[in-house]
């Protein structure tokens, strides 16, 4: 996700410095025209803004708290934006420490998956105090087409892990709907349009069917290559149900959504697009 939505900000004008710990990362941005940095600290320490995306809380704090970390290296004043997807809890708590160091910052995770990273079309769900929004608007506009204020810091992962949970949760009931009809003998193909002009459509079946044949370039189409990780989907109903857990309400149907994720990754399609959870469908039937 953080290549791509590198290579819009230098498209739109803008000078980068770039850290990655995949060398060849840092090396396929160097020649699209960023400098590139030895560790998180040196980068920030270049910055007149910091953006970051990352794979979970842990790692959101190594890159922030840690040795060699962004809030060691970076200027007093200089705003910090975190687009990972964690849990509410690590947003605040590092946006307290950086803000408590003269660096605000704000939680702006993303929709859209690698498609819109390239296409420029994200949204960005954004946790921050209204200043420190409009100032870093601007510059998320060049990522994304609907840069959206949630309020405080950590609402914008509140935002990103509920949609992400009903995310999965529908993505898994289109996959029981389309295996249900085709075992009943109707054409997926119609079966689908029907289902994408009645009430039953939504974005997993009007955009992103898990059924192969369906829909062209989405990853059914290509073996459930690229897209959406499992495991990504697997962990972002993890914060889900963890955060449930914390504020004592029911998320039902997003726990059995962690468990067949869980189930599905634990038979070796971790790699593979959240898509192919059809397969897992389609084996118990």
């Amino acid at each position: 996700m953080g290549a791509p939505m590198a290579r819009n900000l230098l498209k739109a004008g803008h000078s980068l410095v770039v850290f990655d710990v995949v060398q060849r990362n840092v090396d396929a941005l160097n020649a699209a025209g960023a400098a590139g940095a030895s560790t998180a600290e040196q980068a920030a320490a270049q910055g007149d803004l910091v953006i970051t995306m990352l794979p979970s809380s842990p790692h959101v704090k190594a890159v922030y708290l840690g040795k060699d970390g962004v809030l060691s290296g970076v200027r007093r004043g200089i705003s910090l934006i975190d687009s990972s997807t964690i849990d509410p809890h690590t947003a605040r708590e590092v946006a307290g420490i950086a803000a408590d160091g003269g660096n605000p910052m704000a939680d702006a995770p993303v929709s859209g998956g690698t498609g819109g990273a390239e296409a420029g079309t994200l949204t960005f769900m954004v946790g921050a105090p209204p200043d420190l929004f409009e100032r870093i608007k601007p510059v998320l506009a060049h990522m994304g087409k609907n840069v959206v204020h949630c309020g405080a810091p950590g609402t914008g992962q509140v935002a990103k892990i509920c949609n992400n949970m009903l995310l999965g949760i529908s993505m898994i009931g289109v996959a029981e709907a389309m295996n249900l009809g085709t075992h009943l003998g109707i054409d997926p193909k119609v079966l689908a349009g029907i289902i994408n002009t009645s009430s039953g459509r939504c974005w997993s079946s009007d955009t992103y069917n898990p059924y192969p044949g369906v829909m062209e370039n989405v990853p059914a189409a290509r073996g459930y290559s690229g897209g959406f990780g499992t495991d990504l989907m697997l962990k972002d109903l993890g914060l889900a149900t963890d955060a449930a857990r914390q504020v004592r309400q029911p998320v039902v149907m997003g726990a059995v959504a962690q468990q067949l994720y869980q189930l599905w990754s634990g038979q070796g399609a971790g790699g593979q697009d959240f898509s192919s959870i059809i397969n897992l469908v389609k084996k118990s039937t």
